[in-house]
């Protein structure tokens, strides 16, 4: 057994919380084990000036990781699940996949008084997702949405400053960060759905280490990792990601997976959703059958006339 591990990290707050959650479940599963962490600076922490979307979307958080474990610099990384395109590189592998925090998403108000559905006309809400931003302007046409990239405490502080009326985050981030007190309202997923693997995280390994994956295994959840699934696979046939607003949200009781997903176009005039229950067993066979019942009922038409408008996707970008 290893007494030793390396787990790859960003350097972030909230991602080396992440991290350091992971570490402490291994280390308690396994006496005499010590593990360290590589904080990462990744391209999408460097690049802070512009959308997601234009330079080729959420991979830029996990792509000098991965690069990382490939080389064999770190033997495990942990990723936001939210984080991590729909398709893994090479050679790697999602080994884990622990408990889920709380899926939804939450306002914060800048004077603490307000909901979605209080703020004056024209109020300005910071969010860096198109899927928020789509959401929000389909709730009310009459709000602004503005970007805001950075960790937790630099939009927090964005907002203090006065850029925004309120900004829009993961609630669970908030709560790993200690910042629930400053949730004005939590949205509900039967409006608000959050984003894909939103609220998980994602512990991933080269394929090729066996015993490593035997270990990480005692960490898996597998009721939260049979609903990522079914996410995730959604994820993967309608080929979303930071370009385009779509989300799935999965939900397990009484024996049954429910995945209710969306596919909207940016203004949020038009939005296709559908939900879908069937056998926890078949859930990537579900999420690849959502995604093509909403495609078929107008999805595929919103998300090509999305990336038409958007033009060519960056090189090097994962769906």
């Amino acid at each position: 057994m290893r007494e030793t591990l390396r787990i790859g990290t960003r350097r972030s707050p909230l991602a080396v919380w992440q991290a350091e959650h992971v570490r402490a479940r291994l280390e308690e599963s396994f006496p005499g084990l010590r593990c360290t962490l590589k904080r990462i600076v990744t391209e999408g922490d460097r690049i802070l000036d512009v959308p997601l979307a234009q330079v080729g979307g959420k991979g830029l958080f996990v792509n000098d990781i991965e690069s990382s474990l490939l080389a064999g610099e770190c033997d495990l990384a942990v990723h936001s699940m939210k984080d991590l395109p729909g398709e893994l590189h090479d050679g790697l592998i999602l080994a884990a996949v622990p408990r889920r925090e709380d899926p939804r998403d939450a306002l914060i108000c800048r004077d603490g008084a307000h909901r979605l559905s209080t703020l004056p006309a024209g109020a300005c809400v910071g969010t860096s997702s198109l899927r928020r931003a789509s959401l929000i302007r389909a709730f009310r046409a009459d709000l602004v949405t503005e970007p805001s990239r950075g960790n937790v405490e630099t939009r927090i502080r964005r907002l203090e400053e006065g850029r925004f009326h309120a900004i829009v985050l993961a609630l669970a981030g908030l709560k790993r960060l200690g910042l629930a007190g400053r949730v004005t309202e939590v949205l509900a997923p039967a409006f608000f759905l959050p984003a894909i693997g939103q609220g998980a995280l994602a512990v991933e390994c080269r394929a090729s280490d066996t015993e490593l994956r035997e270990m990480l295994s005692v960490i898996h959840d597998p009721s939260t990792g049979v609903v990522v699934q079914g996410e995730r696979s959604f994820l993967a046939t309608v080929e979303g990601g930071c370009r385009t607003p779509v989300a799935c949200h999965g939900t397990l009781a009484d024996g049954v997976l429910t995945l209710s997903a969306m596919v909207a176009s940016l203004d949020g005039s038009e939005c296709i959703r559908r939900d879908l229950r069937g056998n926890p067993a078949d859930a990537e066979n579900l999420g690849r059958n959502l995604a093509r019942e909403i495609l078929d009922a107008g999805g595929r038409g919103i998300l090509e006339a999305i990336r038409n408008a958007q033009g060519p996707v960056a090189p090097g970008a994962r769906p």
